[in-house]
C-alpha cells in the first residue's frame, strides 16, 4: 500500500525534527482506538438500541464500530456479565493519518476556547490518550441526528516509545501542546 503525499511529508518531518538518520527508526502510527463507552445507556431501560450511536461512529471514523461486551458483573456501576460496554473502532495505517489530520485541524478548530492538548495525557509507553465530551462537533454528524451525547475516547498508539518521540510525531501530524 502507497502512502500518501501527506503522510510522507508527516514521516519527513518528524525524522528531520528528531535527528534520525534511517528512516526505519522514525516513529510512526501504530493504530488509532476511537471508543464510546455506553454502559451507563445500557444500564437505564429505555436505552436498548445503540444503532444511532452506531451510525455516527461509522460517520465519523469510516468504519463500522465493534460492540464489546461485559466480562464480568460489577454491582456498584449496576453493569452485568455479557451487557454492552463500549463501542470502539480500530484504525491503522492510511486511515489513522486521515482521522488524526481530519481531529487536529477541522474538528478541534470548532471547540470553543479551544488553544492546545494538554502534555498530561501521555502514558509511559509513548501513547496518547484525548478525552472528547460530546462527539457532535465532527463535521460529519448534523446535530439533528444525536439524541444522545456522550464521552469520546482517542487513543493514540504509536512504534516510539518515549513521550518526546510521541510529541514530535503528533505535532507533525497538526496536534498543538501548551
Amino acid at each position: 500500500m502507497k502512502l500518501k503525499d501527506t503522510t510522507r511529508k508527516i514521516i519527513s518531518d518528524t525524522q528531520t525534527k528528531l535527528w534520525i538518520t534511517n528512516v526505519m527508526k522514525t516513529p510512526r502510527l501504530e493504530k488509532v482506538i476511537v471508543a464510546i463507552w455506553i454502559w451507563s445507556l445500557a444500564t437505564r431501560k429505555w436505552m436498548k438500541d445503540f444503532s444511532e450511536i452506531t451510525g455516527n461512529l461509522h460517520a465519523i471514523t469510516w468504519q463500522k464500530p465493534v460492540q464489546i461486551l461485559s466480562k464480568k458483573s460489577i454491582s456498584n456501576f449496576k453493569l452485568r456479565e455479557n451487557m454492552p460496554s463500549m463501542l470502539k473502532v480500530t484504525l491503522r495505517k492510511q486511515k489513522a493519518y486521515d482521522f488524526l489530520f481530519k481531529t487536529a485541524k477541522m474538528v478541534m478548530t470548532r471547540v470553543r476556547d479551544f488553544n492546545w492538548f494538554s502534555e498530561k495525557s501521555f502514558d509511559q509507553q509513548g501513547s496518547y490518550t484525548i478525552g472528547m465530551k460530546t462527539y457532535s462537533i465532527f463535521p460529519e454528524l448534523h446535530p439533528d441526528n444525536i439524541s444522545t451525547d456522550i464521552w469520546l475516547q482517542i487513543t493514540i498508539q504509536t512504534t516510539s516509545s518515549s513521550k518526546k518521540d510521541t510529541r514530535v510525531l503528533l505535532e507533525s501530524i497538526g496536534f498543538m501542546f501548551k
